[in-house]
């Protein structure tokens, strides 16, 4: 079994709403092909000096939760970080899962009784909601990119 190291990847057993995104059977299948695509541009602008390939989920938590949304359903949660900005995570049934985790390092957040984040408000951020479809954008290419190759 391969080994994951976001928060919840062991019960991100989620199954997509639709097969829009062809081959993003899982929130772990997401996860994999989200590591091609997180880049400096669509991480938070506040952090982009400190993204890296190293570190690819740094900066990426709301557009990247709103997308796991959009694919798999369920909610979008939010831990109050220093400074007042939430770190999103995803909440599917019993399943609690945070791809952009790995940002934090060794500190561990706490996952329960945070408060719902809703698009609205992210995206009232005309930059953040620019970054989400550029994230939504480049996973399309790179699931047609993926299906094409099954076909070749």
């Amino acid at each position: 079994m391969e080994r994951y190291h976001f928060y919840g990847w062991e019960t991100a057993n989620a199954r997509p709403l639709s097969d829009a995104y062809a081959g993003i059977t899982s929130p772990r299948a997401l996860y994999d092909a989200l590591l091609h695509l997180w880049c400096a541009e669509t991480c938070a602008p506040r952090l982009r000096e400190r993204w890296s390939t190293q570190h690819p989920s740094w900066g990426q938590c709301s557009i990247t939760a709103f997308l796991t949304q959009d694919i798999f359903g369920g909610r979008v949660y939010g831990v109050l970080r220093p400074g007042g900005n939430y770190h999103c995570y995803n909440v599917i049934g019993d399943s609690i899962f945070d791809l952009t985790s790995e940002q934090f390092g060794d500190e561990i957040l706490c996952y329960e009784h945070n408060p719902e984040q809703l698009r609205e408000v992210h995206f009232a951020k005309e930059e953040k909601r620019q970054r989400y479809l550029l994230l939504k954008e480049k996973l399309m290419q790179y699931c047609a990119d993926e299906r094409s190759n099954l076909n070749v």
